[in-house]
């Protein structure tokens, strides 16, 4: 990677159910960009990762929701999976901690159904994004202008669709945050 991300400090969040290589995949970028990178979670342990349907590797948890600060960190990664974003739109602290990151208007990098829980931290009207085809619907009933392109980037916001549009998630992801772009509010 050309740009680096020494210094910088990135939250993964996630639950059990996340697509193992949405999730795997960006932390080893961010990680070989230089970045301290932490899976943070609603619960402490590991979390259980899939691979399409079928469960695949245990992660690690670094940090817990009870336990993190959004302020602490310069750049929040969403990875997909059905289960996985379903279940931390239920969470009132996932979403309020995402919320913080909308609302600082830090970097946000989420791919396949990631960006679901955006949509209930107000982090969508009227950005232009892309994700998984099934959210289309959702996206744009909240304000989203969708596209479907590998990778979008609107202020500070990345998204992508599926596994294979990683390469260019990443990225478009870590120059995103090695910038420091933060979102800025929709006019």
């Amino acid at each position: 990677m050309t740009h680096h991300l020494s210094g910088k400090k990135i939250a993964v969040l996630a639950t059990d159910g996340f697509e193992q290589v949405e999730l795997t995949e960006p932390m080893k970028v961010l990680k070989d960009a230089g970045a301290e990178v932490q899976v943070v979670a609603p619960k402490s342990g590991t979390i259980q990762g899939f691979k399409h349907h079928d469960k695949a590797d245990k992660i690690p948890v670094d940090a817990t929701l009870d336990s993190v600060d959004a302020g602490r960190y310069e750049g929040l990664v969403l990875p997909g999976g059905v289960i996985n974003p379903d279940a931390l739109r239920l969470e009132p602290k996932a979403i309020s901690f995402i919320r913080d990151f909308v609302k600082a208007k830090k970097p946000i990098a989420a791919i396949c159904h990631g960006p679901w829980t955006l949509i209930d931290a107000g982090g969508v009207k009227g950005k232009t994004m892309t994700s998984w085809p099934s959210l289309k619907a959702d996206l744009t009933n909240a304000g989203a202008h969708w596209v479907d392109k590998s990778v979008v980037t609107d202020k500070g916001l990345v998204t992508s669709r599926k596994p294979d549009d990683l390469p260019d998630f990443c990225r478009k992801m870590v120059e995103e945050f090695a910038e420091g772009r933060h979102m800025r509010a929709a006019s």
